[in-house]
C-alpha cells in the first residue's frame, strides 16, 4: 500500500510518501510544498493545490492521511492553516483517493507509543521506524512521515474502514 501523509499548512505543507507492505516501510518521497508570503491568498493556494495535485498523480497513493487541526489560540493562523488543509483535502479528493485523517494524539500514540510524545521523540522515532539517515526537515516534513505511519498502523489493526 502507499500512502501520503500531509502536515498541512499555509505557508509550508509537509508530505511524505510510503510503502508499506508485509509490516514494513519504505519511503518513496518526501519533502515541503512553500508558498510566499508575497504572494496574495488565492495564488498562494493555488500553488498548494497544483503542486499536491502532481504528488499524488505521480505517486497514486491509495490513501491520503491528513493531520487535523489542534485548537490554537491565534485566530489567524488556524484559518490560514485551515485553507491550507481544505486544499490539501480538496486535492486528494478530486484525485479521487480517499482521505483519512488523524489527530494530533493519536499521530503520537501510533509513532511513539505514547499520545504526549514530544515533538523531538516524535522526529527521533520517525527517522528510525523509517530507516532515514537523518531526521526530515523541516519539521512538517517529518510531520507528514509521521502521519502516514499513523495510517499504516491504524490500516494494519483493521481501523478507520481501510
Amino acid at each position: 500500500m502507499v500512502i501520503m501523509g500531509i502536515d498541512p499548512g499555509f505557508a509550508i505543507t509537509g508530505y511524505g510518501v510510503v510503502k508499506y507492505e508485509g509490516n514494513k516501510f519504505s519511503v518513496i518521497d518526501y519533502g515541503a510544498v512553500t508558498t510566499q508570503s508575497s504572494m496574495k491568498l488565492p495564488d498562494r493556494l493555488l500553488v498548494l493545490s497544483d503542486r499536491l495535485g502532481e504528488l499524488i498523480e505521480r505517486y497514486k497513493p491509495g490513501a491520503v492521511s491528513i493531520e487535523e487541526l489542534f485548537f490554537n489560540k491565534n485566530i489567524k493562523t488556524a484559518l490560514t492553516v485551515g485553507h491550507g488543509r481544505g486544499v490539501a483535502v480538496l486535492a486528494a479528493a478530486r484525485s479521487g483517493v480517499e482521505v483519512f485523517e488523524y489527530t494530533p494524539l493519536q499521530v503520537k500514540q501510533a509513532v511513539a507509543g505514547y499520545g504526549r510524545a514530544e515533538k523531538s521523540q516524535m522526529q527521533q522515532m520517525v527517522k528510525i521506524i523509517l530507516n532515514l539517515p537523518s531526521i526530515p526537515k523541516p519539521d512538517d516534513v517529518a510531520d507528514a512521515l509521521a502521519v502516514a505511519v499513523c495510517h499504516a498502523h491504524s490500516h494494519r489493526m483493521g481501523a478507520y474502514g481501510l
